[in-house]
């Protein structure tokens, strides 16, 4: 199945069961990759989690029986997932711009989200720098913290984790610690236990390369051997390393005979500024 056709299967899978509970986990099984992988390929792609997607194509459905039908809308309510009509209320307006009761007196007009379709266009005019490279295993230490995929936890967390790290000084740490041949802190996701797949959760490490003891207050991660693909990123944050992982994504594997190898991968970030338009960082996958 090439990567298109497992993107398209998984898209598939999502409408028919709208209105079903699916997890993510039962989402990315129609692509055949973890849920970690098929989140951020999927988020990275179309701009929006898997999450809000559904959000989005529910209450575009429940804006058309609104309008549509005489419903009431305490039924539809629960129809699209709402303990209570005042939840789909809040949400409803959220999307339209509007409350249900409104809109069926014809006050305000719906935001619709049609649902995805795969296009292919021309691309890869735009180089990409990388190297491919075997490296034995290494150690890191850092900070973790354990994300679920379910409700855009990872998305709304990790952003939280680094503000933290950058404010109290951890991160100075990690880069004064550093001892490593990759230079740098390490954004390390990791989601390759089978414990973790089964209940739909990450580890992600704010992290960096060290060899010695552990030090106090920080864990340690084995990093295993692998053949890597590591990609040069240049440019200011957040907006450089996005367009890389979209490039990655939508260009780099369709176009290579490799895969993700399922193991922790991470991004590599330097102490510039990160206001700098050459800002230098990297992307580590792990490739099979």
């Amino acid at each position: 199945m090439t990567w298109v056709e497992s993107i398209q299967k998984a898209i598939e899978y999502m409408e028919t069961n709208l209105m079903d509970n699916i997890s993510i986990d039962s989402i990315a099984k129609q692509a055949n990759v973890s849920a970690f992988h098929f989140q951020r390929t999927f988020t990275v792609l179309t701009d929006t989690s898997v999450g809000e997607y559904l959000r989005r194509r529910r209450l575009t459905l429940a804006g058309q029986e609104v309008l549509m039908t005489d419903v009431k809308i305490i039924d539809l309510a629960y129809k699209y997932g709402y303990d209570t009509p005042e939840a789909f209320t809040k949400a409803f307006r959220r999307q339209h711009g509007v409350t249900p009761s409104d809109l069926r007196k014809h006050k305000g007009k719906l935001q619709s989200y049609n649902r995805l379709t795969i296009q292919v266009s021309l691309k890869g005019a735009e180089p990409m720098k990388y190297s491919i490279v075997e490296k034995e295993g290494f150690q890191v230490i850092g900070i973790k913290r354990e994300f679920s995929f379910e409700n855009d936890g990872n998305l709304i967390g990790i952003p939280k984790l680094w503000s933290e790290v950058n404010g109290d000084g951890t991160s100075d740490q990690l880069f004064q610690l550093n001892d490593g041949e990759i230079k740098g802190v390490l954004g390390v996701c990791d989601s390759s236990s089978k414990e973790k797949r089964n209940k739909n959760m990450m580890d992600y490490w704010v992290a960096t390369s060290y060899s010695g003891n552990v030090p106090e207050g920080f864990a340690s991660l084995e990093i295993p051997a692998s053949k890597w693909v590591v990609f040069e990123v240049i440019g200011p944050m957040p907006n450089a390393m996005q367009k890389a992982w979209k490039q990655i994504f939508s260009e780099w594997f369709p176009s290579n005979q490799f895969e993700h190898a399922g193991t922790p991968e991470f991004e590599m970030y330097t102490d510039q500024d990160p206001s700098s338009p050459d800002l230098y960082s990297e992307i580590w996958i792990p490739i099979k």
